[in-house]
C-alpha cells in the first residue's frame, strides 16, 4: 500500500435548479440540461434523454433506478473522473477533489428486464433509502432499439457516469466548505508507527457474477481479477463502479463506493484504536472452483499482510453467502478474528433462515436488516420513469401496482435499504 493524500473538499448544496448555465451561486447548484443531453447523444447508441430533478419531501417516486453516483471534479490537475472508464487507466487515491456534497445523479429506465430499484422522496418509503436525502438529478436513458443486453447495460453505465463528471464540474473553481482528508504511509510505514494497535484489513467482495451482475475497479471487470488489495484511498476516488443490476436494497451503487462508510470509519479509528492496513477487493463468483480460488486467495492476503482482524461485506446474498462464510472459515483457522457485515433474506416473518450457508465460526456478525421485509409505498404526485417496473424488480411482483399508485413490496426492491457496508440501516446483536 503506497503513501496518498486525498482530500474530500465538500461544497454544501442547499438546492437544484435548471439554468442557463451550470454554475453554483450562493449554494444554489443550477444545471443546464440541454448541456448534459447533447453530450450523452453524442454517442450513437443513445436515442433519447430526460432529464428531471427530485428534492427531499417531495412527493416524487423514481423507478426503476440503475444506478446512484455523486458529482466530483479533481481540481488539482486536468483529470477525467472514473479512470479505466471515461479516460485512461490513471492511479487514484491522491490529490484534491471537489464534491458537489447532497447532489446526486440518479440514472433510470429499464435495462433488460433486470433487478433495479425504487427511490421514494417522502413519506414511509424515504425512511428506507439513504437517496431519499440527496438533491436527485435522474438522467433517463433510452438507447436505440436492438442492443445486445450487455451493450445497453454499458451504454447507460457510461451516461450516469458522464452525465455527474458534467454536473461536478459546476464545483471546478468553488471554496470548500469542510474539507476530510485521508492519507496513510506504506504497510511498513504504518506498522513501524502504531506497533501496539490491532492490524486490521478489510475485505470488501463485489458482485461478479456475470448476467448483468458485475462490479469494476479502473474499469476493468471484477469476474477477471483475483483478490487484490487497494489503499482505501483508490475506492473513495472512483476507482470502483457498479455495473450491476442486482436486487436494489444491497446493490453497492457507485456513490456508496465513492463514500464507503466502512473505509471512512475505519479511518476514524486509524492510529488510535487500530492499524487500517487497507482494502482486499474479493470477486464472488458462481463457480465452486471460482469460491474456493478466491476465498484461499483472500485469505492468504490477508495473513501475509499480518491481519489479526478483519471485517468482510458481502454484496448481495443467496449465492454470495458462501464465498462469504468460506472466507470467514479460512480466516478463523488462521487465528484472525472475523466480523461479518451482511443483511438476511430471512422471510416476510423474519423467521426463516438468514442466510444460505451456515458456519460455526460465524460468530460476530452485523445485520444490516431483512431483504424480505414487506411494506406499503403510497401514491406519488409525480413519477420518474415507469412505476409498472414494479411488477418485475425483485422484491415486486406482477398484480403489486394498485389503481391508485400505491404498491406493496418487499425491502429487496428499494435502493440501499439493507446495504452491506452499513451506508444506510445498520443493526448488531451480541449472543
Amino acid at each position: 500500500m503506497v503513501d496518498l493524500r486525498l482530500e474530500h473538499r465538500k461544497i454544501k448544496i442547499q438546492d437544484i435548479k435548471f439554468g442557463d448555465r451550470s454554475e453554483i451561486q450562493e449554494g444554489i447548484l443550477f444545471i443546464n440540461k440541454d448541456e448534459i443531453i447533447d453530450t450523452l447523444k453524442e454517442d450513437t447508441k443513445i436515442k433519447e434523454v430526460k432529464i428531471d430533478l427530485a428534492k427531499p419531501r417531495e412527493k416524487i417516486r423514481i423507478i426503476p433506478v440503475k444506478d446512484v453516483i455523486q458529482p466530483r471534479i479533481n481540481i488539482d490537475e486536468n483529470r477525467r473522473e472514473f479512470p479505466g472508464i471515461l479516460s485512461k487507466s490513471r492511479q487514484t487515491g491522491n490529490g484534491a477533489v471537489n464534491i458537489l456534497d447532497g447532489v446526486a445523479v440518479v440514472t433510470i429506465g429499464d435495462i433488460v428486464g433486470f433487478q433495479e430499484g425504487v427511490i421514494d422522496m417522502w413519506g414511509d418509503g424515504a425512511k428506507w433509502t439513504p437517496f431519499s436525502k440527496t438533491l436527485n438529478v435522474v438522467v433517463d436513458i433510452s438507447p436505440i432499439e436492438g442492443l445486445e443486453p450487455h451493450i445497453h447495460e454499458l451504454t447507460v453505465r457510461i451516461a450516469g457516469l458522464k452525465a455527474a463528471e458534467l454536473i461536478g464540474k459546476a464545483g471546478k473553481n468553488m471554496e470548500a466548505d469542510t474539507v476530510e482528508i485521508y492519507e496513510t504511509g506504506t504497510v511498513a510505514d504504518e506498522l513501524l508507527k502504531y506497533q501496539t494497535l490491532p492490524k486490521i484489513l478489510y475485505v470488501e467482495m463485489l458482485i461478479s457474477q456475470g448476467l448483468l451482475h458485475d462490479s469494476y475497479i479502473y474499469g476493468v471487470n471484477s469476474q477477471q481479477i483475483l483478490p487484490t488489495l487497494m489503499h482505501p484511498n483508490e475506492e473513495l476516488d472512483g476507482a470502483v463502479v457498479s455495473g450491476n443490476c442486482v436486487a436494489a436494497c444491497d446493490k453497492i451503487t457507485t456513490y456508496q463506493h465513492q463514500n464507503n462508510s466502512i473505509i471512512k470509519d475505519l479511518y476514524k479509528k486509524h492510529g488510535k484504536e487500530l492499524n487500517f492496513l487497507g482494502v482486499v477487493l474479493t470477486p464472488e463468483l458462481t463457480t465452486l472452483e471460482g469460491k474456493m480460488r478466491t476465498c484461499d486467495y483472500t485469505a492468504k492476503l490477508c495473513k501475509m499482510l499480518g491481519a489479526e482482524g478483519v471485517i468482510v461485506s458481502e454484496e448481495g446474498y443467496g449465492n454470495p453467502d458462501t464465498d462469504l462464510l468460506l472466507i470467514c472459515k479460512r480466516l478463523e483457522a488462521l487465528g484472525i478474528k472475523t466480523v461479518l457485515v451482511t443483511d438476511e433474506c430471512s422471510g416476510r416473518a423474519g423467521d426463516s433462515q438468514s442466510l444460505a450457508d451456515t458456519a460455526e465460526e460465524a460468530i460476530a456478525v452485523v445485520s444490516t436488516g431483512n431483504v424480505s421485509h414487506l411494506i406499503t409505498l403510497s401514491p406519488a404526485d409525480i413519477v420518474l420513469g415507469n412505476i409498472e417496473a414494479i411488477a418485475t424488480l425483485a422484491g415486486g411482483w406482477e398484480g403489486a401496482l394498485s389503481e391508485d399508485g400505491s404498491f406493496e413490496c418487499e425491502l429487496n426492491a428499494i435502493i440501499g435499504a439493507t446495504s452491506e457496508i452499513g451506508f444506510h440501516n445498520c443493526t448488531s446483536k451480541l449472543y
